[in-house]
C-alpha cells in the first residue's frame, strides 16, 4: 500500500494560483509519506488529486459525453457496425468503459479520503485549511453520487483503506450511500469559499456545493427513492445560488461572427479557448495542454464530440472524428428563433477540403452535435486526438432551471418559477433577460403537469450533450419508455442512419443502472451484483 501511494501522489499535478489553470504543468518527484501533507503546498497538490479523475477520459475527459454518454433521445453513435458495446446498451460487466468508471471514483474517494484524514498536519491558517478539507468533502460526496447514480448501493468507505487486502465491503444501501452524501456536502459547504475567491471555475466554491446539492435533492425526490420532500430542499439549495449575486447568464458574444453570435454560444467559445466566466460556468472538469510538452492532462471534448473535420489541414481547425449524430427529436424541441438550436446541432459539414456543406432541412439525422468547435480552439500546434478544453460540470442554467422545476413541484408554476425558466429562454433567444417576451416565454397558464414536461423539454435544449440527460430520464422515472420510444422513431425515420435506432430498442428495465463492473466483483468478495446482471 505505501508503494502505491508514493506512485499515486508522484503523478499528482501541482495546484495552480490566481487565474490560472488548477493544474500545473509540471508533476513532482516522489515524496517520502512524512512529508505529503506537511505543508500547505504539499496539501494543494494533494488536492488537485482528488481532482483529478474528473477530467480523465474515463470520466469528463471522454466516456461520459462519448462512451457511455451518447446513447438518449439526443444524440447515438453514428457507427453502423457498432452491434455490442455499452454505447448500444448490448453489453455486461466486464465491461471497459463500466470498469474504467467505477476505477477513477473509487480511486478519487481514497484520495480524499486520505487528505482528509491528514487535514490537520500541515501549518496554515485556518480559512485556507477548511477550504481544502471543505473540497475533499465535496469531491468525495460528489463522486459517490456519480457512483449511486449509475450503480446504485455501492461500498462506502470513508477512511483510507488500510491495506490492498481489506476490500471486503458490502454495498450500502441507496438510502445510505444518499445520507453520506448530503452529510460530505452540507459539512462542506460552509467551509468553502467563493467562486469570485478563486475567479476560474475549476475548484468547488461555495455556491457550486449548493448547486450540486440542488442536483442530489432533485434526484433524490424522482426515481428510485422518490423521496418528494426533497424537492423544498432542492429549491432552497438553488434559490442560495440565485441570492448570492456571484452568477447570471451571459448574454453577449465576444467577437462575435457568423457562428458565434449569442451569449448561449459564447459558452462554448470560452472552453475551446481556455477562458473562465465564472458568472455562469461554474464548476468545470479541467483539462490542459496539447500534449506538445509531454504532459497529458487533457481530454477529447470537440474531438470526439463535434462536428467532423477530418480533411488535410485538420492542424488549423482541428481534427474531430465526428461519430455522434443528434436525434430529430431534440432537432424538433427547437422553435424559430431560438439561437441555441444552430450552435448546439451543427448546420453544416466539412467535406474532404474542409470547406462547408450546409444541411437541406430533411437533413436531421446527418448532424453532429456542435457545442464544442475546435475552430474556435486557440492552442496551437492542435493535437489529432485531444484538446485543452474543459467540460462543464455545473452551469448557472442549469441551476435556474432546477429552481424552475422544484418551485413548480412545491408550489406549482408560480411566477418564480416562470421566471427562472424564462431567463433561460429569453438568453436562448437573444432577448432582454428581464423583459417579457411574449415570442419566448413559456405559455402562461401551464397545469402543474404541463409545466413539468416543458422544464423536461427546456433542460434537452439548454443542457444537450452535457451528460445530464440519461440521469435525468431515470430520475423523471421515463428512461425506458423514452429510450424505446426514441429508438423506435429512429427505425422507422432515420432512412440510412435508421441503425441509430439499436440502444434504444435495447433499453430495458436493468439498463436503469450500470453492472457492478468484474474490477470490483473479483476481489470484493461481499459484493453482490445488480439485478439483471
Amino acid at each position: 500500500m505505501k508503494r502505491y501511494i508514493i506512485l499515486l501522489l508522484s503523478l499528482v499535478i501541482a495546484a495552480g494560483s490566481g487565474c490560472s489553470k488548477f493544474l500545473d504543468t509540471k508533476p513532482t518527484d516522489f515524496l517520502a509519506p512524512e512529508f505529503y501533507y506537511n505543508t500547505e503546498e504539499n496539501m494543494l497538490k494533494a488536492l488537485a488529486g482528488v481532482y483529478q479523475p474528473l477530467g480523465t477520459t474515463a470520466m469528463y475527459g471522454d466516456a461520459l459525453f462519448f462512451q457511455l454518454g451518447a446513447n438518449t433521445d439526443e444524440y447515438f453513435r453514428s457507427v453502423a457496425s457498432s452491434t455490442t458495446g455499452v454505447w448500444v446498451y448490448n453489453f455486461d460487466y466486464t465491461e471497459p468503459y463500466v470498469n474504467g468508471l467505477w476505477t477513477q471514483l473509487y480511486q478519487g474517494i481514497e484520495r480524499a479520503n486520505l487528505l482528509i484524514a491528514n487535514i490537520n498536519k500541515a501549518p496554515m491558517e485556518a480559512k485556507n485549511r477548511n477550504a481544502i478539507l471543505g473540497e475533499a468533502l465535496f469531491l468525495r460526496g460528489y463522486y459517490y453520487f456519480m457512483l449511486v447514480t449509475n450503480f446504485g448501493g455501492v461500498p462506502l468507505r470513508i477512511a483510507p483503506t488500510p491495506s490492498p487486502s481489506d476490500i471486503s465491503v458490502p454495498r450500502a444501501s441507496i438510502k445510505e450511500v444518499y445520507d453520506q452524501i448530503l452529510k460530505d456536502m452540507t459539512t462542506a459547504e460552509p467551509l468553502l469559499f467563493t467562486s469570485t475567491h478563486f475567479g476560474y471555475a475549476s475548484r468547488a466554491s461555495k455556491t457550486v456545493a449548493q448547486g450540486i446539492l440542488a442536483r442530489v435533492c432533485l434526484t433524490m425526490a424522482g426515481y428510485p427513492l422518490r423521496d418528494e420532500s426533497k424537492y423544498k430542499d432542492a429549491l432552497m439549495w438553488a434559490q442560495k445560488v440565485q441570492a448570492s449575486g456571484e452568477h447570471t447568464l451571459i448574454t453577449e458574444a465576444v467577437n462575435p461572427d457568423g457562428d458565434n453570435n449569442s451569449g448561449f454560444s459564447q459558452v462554448f467559445v470560452n472552453m475551446m479557448q481556455d477562458k473562465y466566466d465564472i458568472r455562469e460556468s461554474m464548476w468545470e472538469a479541467e483539462e490542459k495542454g496539447n500534449r506538445a510538452d509531454g504532459y497529458t492532462s487533457n481530454g477529447r471534448v470537440g474531438n470526439d464530440i463535434g462536428i467532423g473535420y477530418t480533411a488535410a489541414n485538420y492542424a488549423d481547425s482541428g481534427y474531430c472524428y465526428g461519430s455522434v449524430r443528434i436525434m430529430a427529436r431534440l432537432y424538433n424541441l427547437y422553435k424559430q428563433g431560438d439561437l441555441r438550436r444552430d450552435w448546439a446541432i451543427g448546420p453544416f459539414s466539412y467535406n474532404a477540403q474542409g470547406k462547408r456543406s450546409y444541411f437541406t432541412a430533411s437533413q436531421i439525422y446527418n448532424r453532429n452535435p456542435a457545442k464544442w468547435r475546435r475552430t474556435y480552439e486557440t492552442l496551437v500546434p492542435k493535437d489529432k486526438n485531444f484538446t485543452p478544453a474543459n467540460f462543464p460540470l455545473l452551469r448557472y442554467s442549469d441551476v435556474l432551471l432546477m429552481i424552475a422545476e422544484a418551485e413548480n413541484q412545491v408550489n406549482g408554476p408560480t411566477q418564480t418559477a416562470y421566471d427562472a425558466l424564462n431567463q433561460v429562454r429569453r438568453r436562448g433567444y437573444g432577448k432582454s433577460l428581464t423583459a417579457p417576451d411574449a415570442t419566448t416565454d413559456a405559455p402562461a397558464g401551464l397545469s402543474k403537469q404541463d409545466f413539468q414536461q416543458f422544464i423536461q423539454d427546456e433542460r434537452s435544449r439548454e443542457l444537450c450533450f452535457e451528460t445530464q440527460r440519461r440521469p435525468d430520464l431515470i430520475r423523471w422515472g421515463v428512461f425506458v419508455q423514452t429510450m424505446n420510444s426514441v429508438g423506435a422513431e429512429i427505425k422507422a425515420n432515420g432512412g440510412s442512419y435508421s441503425y441509430g435506432s439499436l440502444a434504444g430498442l435495447n433499453v430495458a428495465q436493468k439498463h436503469l443502472l450500470f453492472p457492478i463492473p468484474s474490477s470490483e466483483m473479483s476481489v470484493n468478495k461481499a459484493a453482490t451484483q445488480n439485478p439483471g446482471w
